[in-house]
């Protein structure tokens, strides 16, 4: 099963597109709902599913030689955080 950009919505991840060229190393967080309306949810989201839609920019302009993008991933670890204390409750009583 292959994760879509529908999946990295829903989890409330964050997906950052980086330039490979040392001499630019430009960082810009994707918009997960603009790929969508612009791909559909089903469009991969994984590495391979991306590298092909994107090139820098700022690279082109310089005149610098294209380079492989690379993508961070950052899970929402306040959504799971929230989600794993919903019910706990504190190991002793209160007075």
């Amino acid at each position: 099963m292959t994760k879509t950009l529908a999946d990295t919505l829903a989890a409330g991840e964050t997906v950052y597109v980086n330039c490979g060229h040392a001499m630019c190393c430009k960082s810009t967080k994707l918009d997960i709902q603009a790929l969508i309306d612009r791909r559909g949810p089903d469009q991969g989201s994984m590495h391979w599913d991306l590298v092909g839609l994107f090139g820098c920019s700022d690279c082109k302009v310089a005149g610098r030689d294209r380079r492989p993008v690379f993508f961070t991933c950052i899970p929402d670890y306040e959504g799971q955080q929230r989600a794993r204390n919903r019910d706990w409750k504190p190991p002793f009583d209160r007075r």
